[in-house]
């Protein structure tokens, strides 16, 4: 009534700054109260995990062993862990592989394997891999050989890397040039030249035509003992004759 009252009045510019200060006080509070709610929800939205990542650590493996979350399932995960826990207690471990790893599917059995023998656990993949082959879908697979002889070769376990190769033979199987050329690799760094020999004359007889690196290989570490370098060297110029091989000078190692 009062500001009907003084816009009818004779003073209409006083009624129109009266009226405009009325209407500018709550467009002022309206405006700091929407700033507030603003900065509010601004405030909570900061709280909330921002693209899928949360603010707390939820107990998953941290490390090499997540990287292939996509590829390895939870059961698969839980049994590599429980292996690593038990591997120093035979006891404990035979009874988790009967309970746990026996269960398996055969993708997640053969995915443990792998991921064992990626993280040099070579005793543990030694028996996943006896695991598997006592299966009922196993079949002779020379690929599964090759990736465990080849990781015991590496860590110069040639015992039980030659174990592998005798039952590789067993089944009909021949290993490739990379097979050959580290567990030859692996007998000259354990100081076994003459296993090493062995392993070449085998790679002569297989059916694949040997390839060059395991000839390098073999003249490279069989530098100290002539004789037997001398044979690997004619061999080579024979199935590479537009090779050559190279001799270190005589005040090394004498005339080879």
């Amino acid at each position: 009534m009062a500001i009907r009252a003084l816009s009818r009045s004779k003073i209409p510019i006083f009624a129109s700054i009266f009226l405009q200060s009325l209407t500018k006080e709550p467009l002022k509070e309206a405006s700091i109260l929407a700033l507030k709610s603003k900065t509010q929800l601004e405030e909570l939205n900061l709280q909330k995990p921002i693209s899928g990542f949360r603010l707390y650590h939820d107990g998953r493996p941290r490390g090499p062993l997540w990287r292939g979350k996509k590829l390895i399932g939870k059961e698969a995960l839980f049994v590599i862990l429980g292996l690593k826990r038990f591997k120093d207690d035979e006891e404990k471990l035979q009874k988790f592989i009967k309970t746990h790893v026996l269960r398996l599917l055969k993708m997640d059995m053969v995915a443990v394997l792998t991921e064992l023998e990626r993280q040099h656990e070579t005793v543990l993949a030694v028996k996943t891999f006896e695991v598997i082959r006592k299966q009922d879908w196993y079949r002779p697979d020379v690929y599964l050989y090759k990736d465990m002889i080849i990781a015991l070769a590496r860590c110069r376990k040639m015992e039980e890397a030659m174990k592998l190769w005798e039952s590789m033979r067993k089944e009909d199987l021949f290993p490739d040039s990379q097979t050959y050329t580290e567990v030859i690799r692996g007998f000259l760094s354990d100081g076994s030249p003459a296993d090493a020999m062995n392993i070449y004359e085998d790679m002569i007889k297989s059916p694949d035509p040997p390839e060059e690196l395991p000839f390098r290989i073999l003249l490279k570490g069989l530098l100290p003992h002539p004789l037997l370098r001398n044979k690997v060297k004619k061999d080579f110029e024979e199935l590479f004759p537009e090779k050559h091989a190279y001799d270190p000078p005589e005040e090394i190692f004498g005339k080879l």
